[in-house]
């Protein structure tokens, strides 16, 4: 009921050009207006939980549970993962997926206000939007779900909760299960401070665990009985700090110290980092993978201390489909862009002045196609490791000011409110259209395989995992 006050402007708008619109596509948006209360309901739900990586229980309970009301076959605890799950319906091909996240951040907790005050204190906080991403694709799956039920299109509709992709990477154990093995195109959108078909790839990522250990001692009494952990780990970061003037602008290396000892008058006899390297395409990040694997044995030696390399995950590159980054396009320009009340301007306003950022609010205009950059810097995604298995198609959409901080509170405020909700609704409607031009036109899904397969070429995918059950429970 706490809805109502704003649902008069939640979107339930024409769009633009509606003499433009199929019938099919109409029926898009009607199930996605119909189903928007309990939509924005799911979205908050999941944003007030606010679980992390493989923690998210309730979270994907409540979208697998809400697929299942609307008449999808779910599969809970795919791929060996308790919280990953797939929803399915229709018979027969084309095999249409979309992705939905609905993983946290750990420590950004915040309530839906524009000033920084966390919802509780240390908490996690969904400064990704990810409470919006998987609602939003939910919402499409249903939507496209009914056309089928009613005989208006033809095919199988898959929805895909993935979980843990902030942490350890869900779809790579999703993707070596073979769960994308059938489907002809995927989908997947993401939040936002700006709308767009995107055609922009991202940088390829591994993660590993460097572990030293030495000989503890009293760190006064007899400190060279002791062969210390930390100074192993000094020297490895101090390593990796030199070598960055000498690894290309593309590359990225990132640490974050997870134990360096205790108390202070112990020499460490143990020492923890994790460590991070990225380049625009995995060719690039491998070599320097393993350069910064040997500097760890180079600290060891120096420190005269045991080391041990423990690899997470490593994700790819995403794979861009400027076919099907056409088709969303098109679907975009039909819907228009977002409009906001005076109330979301301000709100977004204070948070752009809290943030240090120029106050110009949400901006949701459709921009051109872009063209793909050869090297696209920004973050990344296990959606790449989809791309590499399946066609996928990327969207963007509003659901903060313009430069807010990604990853922040100021995320997390926006996902709790009606600036996200809108955001979220869009997404959905942009993507079940999408998917509607992928049932109703076989040629256009070739068309898509077709720039997929020239585009991957000859590269084997080979998942960058280790052997044994996933990472479920640990640090």
């Amino acid at each position: 009921m706490k809805h109502l006050s704003y649902f008069l402007f939640l979107l339930v708008m024409v769009p633009m050009h509606a003499q433009k619109v199929s019938g099919n596509k109409k029926a898009i948006l009607s199930s996605i207006e119909k189903h928007q209360s309990r939509l924005v309901q799911i979205s908050d739900s999941i944003w007030a939980l606010a679980e992390t990586a493989f923690e998210e229980t309730g979270s994907s309970r409540i979208l697998a549970d809400y697929a299942e009301a609307n008449g999808f076959a779910v599969e809970r605890g795919v791929a060996g993962l308790p919280t990953a799950f797939v929803a399915t319906y229709g018979s027969g091909r084309p095999v249409i997926s979309v992705l939905g996240e609905f993983d946290a951040l750990p420590g950004i907790s915040q309530k839906a206000q524009p000033t920084k005050s966390p919802l509780n204190d240390g908490a996690a906080g969904h400064g990704c939007g990810h409470n919006l991403f998987g609602t939003a694709s939910l919402g499409a799956a249903i939507a496209v779900k009914e056309l089928i039920e009613t005989g208006k299109i033809k095919g199988t509709v898959k929805f895909f909760g993935t979980p843990a992709e902030e942490k350890f990477f869900g779809k790579i154990w999703m993707v070596k299960a073979g769960l994308w093995d059938d489907v002809d195109v995927n989908l997947s959108w993401h939040p936002s401070a700006d709308t767009e078909a995107d055609v922009q790839s991202t940088l390829a990522l591994v993660d590993f665990k460097v572990e030293f250990f030495g000989q503890a001692a009293h760190a006064s009494a007899d400190p060279w009985n002791g062969r210390s952990a930390s100074d192993a780990l000094e020297l490895y970061t101090t390593g990796i700090n030199y070598y960055r003037e000498h690894i290309k602008p593309t590359v990225r290396i990132h640490y974050h110290i997870q134990d360096g000892g205790q108390v202070v008058n112990v020499v460490p006899d143990y020492a923890r980092l994790w460590v991070r390297v990225r380049d625009t395409k995995r060719s690039g990040m491998m070599p320097v993978y393993e350069r910064v694997k040997t500097m760890a044995e180079g600290a060891a030696i120096m420190a005269n201390v045991d080391y041990k390399i423990s690899l997470i995950s490593g994700i790819y590159e995403v794979l861009v489909n400027r076919a099907g980054g056409e088709v969303m396009q098109k679907n975009l320009e039909l819907l228009g862009p977002i409009t906001y009340t005076e109330e979301e301007m301000a709100f977004g306003k204070q948070i752009q002045a809290e943030t240090g950022k120029p106050q110009v609010g949400m901006v949701s205009d459709i921009p051109p196609l872009k063209e793909t950059k050869e090297n696209p810097g920004g973050g990344s995604t296990d959606v790449g490791d989809v791309s590499w298995n399946v066609p996928n198609i990327n969207l963007g959409v509003t659901v903060a000011p313009k430069d807010t901080p990604w990853h922040s509170w100021a995320v997390v405020a926006c996902g709790g409110m009606s600036i996200g909700h809108k955001g979220m609704l869009q997404a959905a409607k942009a993507l079940g259209m999408t998917m509607t031009d992928l049932f109703e036109n076989p040629k256009l899904v070739e068309k898509i395989q077709a720039e997929y397969k020239e585009r991957k070429g000859n590269e084997v995918y080979e998942p960058m995992i280790p052997e044994g059950p996933p990472p479920i429970g640990t640090n």
